[in-house]
């Protein structure tokens, strides 16, 4: 906002003093400056009044300029609603009679105040500064007003034809003063003074390449990521890709010193020179023309066309070559990673990779990160990779796994979760699932499932397999709530016991004494005697009482219904174990052990097959003293 100097009255005495002097002119602030020179003094120390305005307009054609036409005063408030003030022929001027002189101590000195404006001049503020104090006293309004039309002069701004949009905030602000009398402005208070026509601004041509928007990741200290450099660039099918805006003329305006806006010329220096293939659709607007994908993939720019591929072959994914590639997983984008040399990583170290589909050739380093809705992988997984797909295949895996279905050939001390495991050899790691299918189990393996657990070769030991129904996280984090909920529901029946308890004593102390008031009282009813206000009162404190007791009993029956509720919720999170099963399809060699994890209650079944158990089908049940054990059999 463009600030103009303020006002500030000569209190000094001393001060040279200016004779007054009447002038007529269509620059107040030159004429101020002109006096100010001429008397050796400086222009804050100078004021005026405004003794009368002339306001003129003319209609200018190509061929000569048209005659000044004086408005009459009824004229100049409409002229901000005539059409012709968008019209770039159509003129105004202002002529000022003013009368400058030094300026002298007024009421309105305790105002600090300024006059600004946007940097077109269509809207003019007067600000007035917190700390500001003013007393009101009659003719306020107008000195105020008469304040404003002299700062508005001095910006060699237009009055009375830009003026009409004040009126409701000073009208608010006059109420406000007149109501206080004395009022102190505690914050900035800014009015809108003056309004012209706003111009709408002229729109040059642009190229907008959508796809290419910024996926630079920038850390705490704003250090640009240069791992993530955008190597491919994923849509989906309706995405904006790119945007041809049209250049277009903008309109007018009028500011607030009546000066014509006219609009610039747009620049056109970005219309399109590119092909598209059928798999983008080209949509031409007044204002643009959109270029969207027809279907999901990654934007190619090959001869000067731009198309839509869904599958990509590269020899790595390193910092080197590729950096880091991320798109979208509901894109239809498959990668292909060629290298598969057993000594190098095909994903490199501290890679992260998010694509609907990637085929891995080789390995996976380590610190590196894969997010796809599908992923395989030939080589091995180091142990600080992570990989997360709805369906996996891994050769070998030593990293972490998560997904929905995942198939590993060789699960080598690797953590794996997802709702089907199938492992071809396990020697050692961790594996969560709702099922896992183990063809050979080595040794050191810790299997954790809420179903069933199937092995079909078991050569090794120290493995461990565990049936718990609130496995994965979405169970452990709603049986933690129920618990919370169950704990808290306690609390409240314990301490609404102990209430009850409480009134319960008080109810048997004053039974007797109740039973004497009720009874005086039907004996005073029963002949016509007015009862005793202190008896009348003791009744119903009573009456009271009872009422409270009876109240905390029916909320506490409430309360019990809600645990019991709790209760079995907590309960039915265990209902599936008794159908959970462990199936072993070999004897059982060496040391292995079986838990099952109950949740009510709390507590762990342990059982350990011996050297050659045939147990084909381990399972929880409850025996006919109501004692929860393991049951073993053959078939």
């Amino acid at each position: 906002m463009a600030l103009f100097n303020k006002d500030i009255a000569a209190t000094n005495q001393n001060e040279k003093q200016v004779n007054p002097v009447v002038v007529r002119s269509e620059n107040v602030a030159k004429e101020l400056m002109s006096v100010a020179g001429s008397n050796g003094v400086h222009v804050s120390t100078l004021d005026f009044n405004l003794l009368d305005t002339q306001t003129y307009t003319r209609l200018n054609s190509d061929a000569k300029e048209g005659e000044w036409e004086e408005l009459a005063s009824d004229e100049v408030s409409e002229i901000h609603d005539g059409k012709f003030l968008l019209d770039e022929k159509f003129e105004l001027k202002q002529m000022y009679e003013i009368e400058i002189f030094t300026a002298v101590e007024s009421p309105l000195d305790g105002l600090e105040t300024s006059i600004g404006a946007n940097s077109a001049v269509t809207k003019a503020y007067l600000t007035i500064k917190p700390g500001s104090h003013v007393t009101y006293y009659e003719g306020f309004e107008r000195d105020f007003r008469a304040l404003i039309a002299k700062k508005k002069l001095r910006a060699n701004l237009d009055i009375e034809i830009f003026d009409g949009v004040m009126e409701a905030s000073l009208s608010k602000l006059m109420a406000t003063i007149r109501v206080n009398q004395d009022y102190t402005f505690e914050k900035k208070e800014m009015l809108l003074v003056a309004q012209g026509l706003e111009p709408n601004p002229t729109v040059d041509d642009a190229l907008v390449l959508h796809y290419e928007s910024s996926d630079e990741e920038v850390d705490e200290k704003k250090r640009i990521d240069y791992s993530k450099r955008g190597y491919l660039k994923s849509v989906v099918d309706g995405d904006l890709l790119i945007e041809y805006v049209k250049p277009r003329l903008g309109d007018p305006g009028r500011n607030c010193r009546g000066e014509f806006l006219k609009p610039s010329e747009p620049k056109v220096n970005n219309e399109p020179t590119f092909n598209v293939s059928d798999k983008i659709k080209v949509i031409d607007s007044e204002k643009s023309i959109e270029y969207r994908a027809a279907q999901s993939g990654y934007v190619v720019f090959e001869n000067g066309t731009y198309d839509i591929n869904s599958e990509i072959d590269v020899s790595e994914i390193s910092f080197k070559t590729t950096g880091s590639i991320e798109t979208k997983l509901d894109a239809d984008v498959s990668i292909n990673v060629k290298e598969s040399d057993v000594m190098k990583d095909a994903i490199g170290m501290g890679m992260e990779v998010e694509v609907n589909e990637i085929n891995v050739d080789g390995n996976v380093g380590p610190n590196a990160i894969i997010r796809a809705k599908k992923a395989s992988v030939e080589g091995q997984t180091h142990k600080s990779s992570e990989i997360y797909a709805d369906e996996l295949k891994i050769n070998i895996h030593k990293g972490t796994a998560y997904g929905k279905v995942i198939h590993i050939t060789r699960l080598e001390h690797g953590v794996v979760e997802a709702d089907v495991v199938n492992i071809t050899q396990a020697i050692g790691g961790t594996i969560r699932a709702k099922e896992i299918n183990i063809e050979l189990l080595g040794s050191h393996v810790t299997m954790s499932a809420t179903k069933v657990i199937t092995i079909e070769k078991l050569k090794g030991g120290e493995n461990t397999l565990i049936i718990d129904p609130v496995l994965m996280q979405a169970s452990q984090e709603g049986l933690k709530n129920n618990e919370e909920k169950i704990l808290e529901s306690k609390r409240e029946m314990v301490e609404m016991e102990k209430e009850i308890e409480k009134y319960d004593k008080q109810v048997q102390t004053d039974q007797a004494a109740y039973n004497d008031v009720k009874k005086r009282l039907l004996h005073y009813k029963k002949n016509g005697v007015k009862m005793p206000a202190s008896f009348v009162k003791k009744y119903k404190q009573f009456q009271q009482l009872h009422q409270h007791l009876e109240a905390l009993k029916k909320e506490f029956v409430k309360k019990e219904e809600r645990f019991d509720l709790l209760a079995n919720k907590h309960s039915a999170y265990q209902d599936n174990i008794f159908e959970a099963k462990i199936i072993n399809n070999d004897v059982w060699r060496n040391h292995n052990e079986i838990k099952f994890k109950m949740v009510e209650p709390q507590m762990e079944i342990l059982h350990v097959p011996h050297e050659g158990a045939k147990e084909h089908l381990i399972m929880l049940v409850e025996d006919d003293n109501g004692e929860y054990v393991i049951k073993a059999s053959e078939s």
